[in-house]
């Protein structure tokens, strides 16, 4: 742990990619394998469950450091980590030794199971064996909270290094690395770094190259584009030297089938197979062996023209169990927009245009026998076409009806790449204006890191009534914490303060007196909210310091916005 901890203080110390690299590459060539694969887990993005409930772990700190409740929770408050909060307030330990990471993992995830008696005990014994700064990555990992300041292609370039290996080979063995409930073993990391076996096909997973038959390939992703219409045939050329479709907003998704069996995967390396049963069922019909495909899974019912909003996937992710009313209430399918392996073999650095030619031959092998709107399961990614930019983006206006978020443009000559590649260009996507309305900052909560001392998270209210209501209240909509400058946080951050009125542990309710205009790329209804409506993704884009409190939007301004305008509130 000693290493790891020393590992993590480099990584966290610098904003140096150089830096970075070498702190990375120096563990890597001299940690043990067993211990090289959970850094490796963590580092490229793992995250382990919680082993430890919060309120309990608090509670034995606090026993441990002879502290009153209030003392450690202004603490808490204060350093703005729990992590950090415990390593600092716990007594000095009494015979600090140096346990491999491989070893702490193998006591750390009992403890999920343990007995509370039981537990506690290990617990105590284990951080009097730790000095505080191993203590503080002991605490992030069993709090389930590890993060450091290092990418997923910095962890590959640094796997790269060690090994000698081309980066988009790491790239693609590490995929499913990270899953969920993995526990990487030297074996496991031993593989990443193997040599190529050359007697075998490298380029396909399960033909020798150190990868498992259900192993899915890096996602491909693409950057926004922002630029003016009238900019676009200089910067773009001609639309025809491009493949133009609907950017779904659902989950992306890998779905593989190989030796007569399916995975699907999702972007974030999760295996949903068990969540998308008849995904899995589809494949296995529309699908030959050695395949895999990548695209969009949305909720989307047979007899309606478009998906149903992405609430409406939650709910499928949600449920522990998929009970047979689920399935037919809320059907998904896969929106197919790329063939990224054909009869087995790797087809990623083939042309867009052909790799779309194959897949619409896979998908499609009739068009006359039916259109891909009505397919079941596995359904092909409509193109669209234009005269030019301009009509292009006029029918991309009709992309909020739609349920989509714009467009796709994908270079008809591009290849398939690694992540979000250097290579701009290919790939871009088109995306509309996001929805907007003015909303009344009601409720700020610290924030964490380096805001650990500032109010940064705010939650955010429209009114529920119209202006010559007399009635009429502010009931919250969203959660909010990016978006303002630090010089805009700070003065924020001094108004809350002044204007408390009363405090919820770390959250405080304050007057009504700042608006903000709140952006948004997608809305739905939620019986979640007291106001009955959810958006995605919201972020402040400005302070509205010109407008009153009295002059924020309604509740009914954002009915309007939901997707076929439902009735009112």
């Amino acid at each position: 742990m000693k290493a790891f901890a020393a590992l993590f203080q480099a990584l966290d110390a610098t904003t140096g990619q150089s830096a970075k690299l070498a702190a990375l590459v120096a563990y890597l060539r001299v940690a043990p394998p067993a211990d090289a694969a959970w850094a490796t887990y963590f580092l490229a993005g793992g995250k382990p469950r919680q082993m430890v409930p919060t309120k309990r772990l608090k509670a034995l700190a606090q026993e441990a450091a002879g502290l009153p409740e209030w003392l450690f929770e202004e603490s808490y408050q204060a350093v703005g980590d729990l992590a950090e909060t415990l390593a600092l307030l716990l007594p000095p330990p009494a015979q600090p030794v140096d346990v491999p990471l491989a070893e702490w993992m193998a006591q750390l995830l009992p403890l999920r199971t343990l007995p509370p008696d039981e537990a506690d005990a290990r617990l105590r014994a284990q951080w009097d064996l730790l000095a505080p700064e191993q203590r503080f990555v002991y605490f992030k990992l069993i709090t389930g909270n590890f993060r450091v300041g290092v990418s997923r292609l910095q962890v590959t370039q640094a796997l790269a290094t060690v090994s000698a290996l081309d980066p988009k080979r790491i790239a693609h063995r590490l995929m499913g690395y990270t899953q969920i409930g993995r526990q990487p073993a030297a074996d496991d990391y031993a593989a990443l770094v193997a040599p190529v076996d050359e007697a075998a096909d490298g380029s396909t997973p399960g033909t020798g190259d150190s990868g498992m038959a259900g192993q899915p390939y890096p996602f491909f992703l693409a950057h926004p584009f922002s630029q003016p219409v009238p900019e676009m045939p200089a910067l773009l050329g001609a639309p025809g030297d491009w493949l133009v479709e609907w950017k779904w907003d659902g989950i992306r998704a890998q779905i593989v089938r190989r030796g007569g069996a399916v995975w699907v995967w999702s972007r974030g390396e999760e295996l949903v197979t068990d969540r998308f049963p008849e995904l899995a069922e589809a494949a296995m019909a529309q699908l030959p062996d050695g395949s895999v495909v990548d695209g969009e899974i949305l909720v989307w019912l047979p007899d309606e023209p478009q998906p149903r909003p992405f609430a409406d996937l939650q709910k499928r992710l949600g449920r522990k169990t998929l009970g047979p009313k689920l399935l037919r209430e809320l059907p998904v399918v896969l929106v197919a927009y790329d063939l990224l392996e054909h009869a087995g073999q790797d087809l990623r650095q083939q042309p867009q245009e052909a790799r779309r030619a194959l897949l619409e031959a896979t998908l499609l092998p009739d068009p006359a026998a039916i259109a891909p709107a009505a397919q079941p399961g596995l359904r092909l990614s409509t193109l669209l076409h234009g005269a030019d930019w301009p009509d292009l983006a006029r029918q991309r206006e009709a992309a909020r009806g739609m349920g989509t978020e714009g467009f796709m443009l994908k270079h008809r000559q591009a290849h398939y790449g690694v992540g979000r590649t250097k290579d701009v260009g290919v790939w871009w996507k088109w995306k509309i204006d996001p929805m907007s309305v003015d909303a009344v900052l009601i409720y700020a909560q610290r924030g964490h890191g380096r805001r650990a001392s500032l109010y940064s998270d705010y939650t955010f209210a429209v009114w529920n009534g119209p202006p010559d209501d007399p009635d009429r209240q502010l009931v919250p909509f969203a959660k909010a914490y990016s978006g303002l400058t630090d010089v805009e946080i700070g003065q924020v951050d001094a108004i809350i303060r002044k204007t408390t009125r009363e405090s919820f542990g770390p959250v405080r309710s304050v007057d009504a007196t700042m608006v903000f205009e709140l952006g948004f790329e997608g809305i739905g209804r939620s019986p979640r909210h007291k106001s009955g409506i959810a958006v995605r993704f919201p972020r402040m884009l400005r302070w509205r310091q010109d407008k009153t409190v009295a002059e924020a939007d309604t509740l009914q301004t954002l009915v309007a916005l939901l997707p076929g305008q439902d009735a009112a509130v």
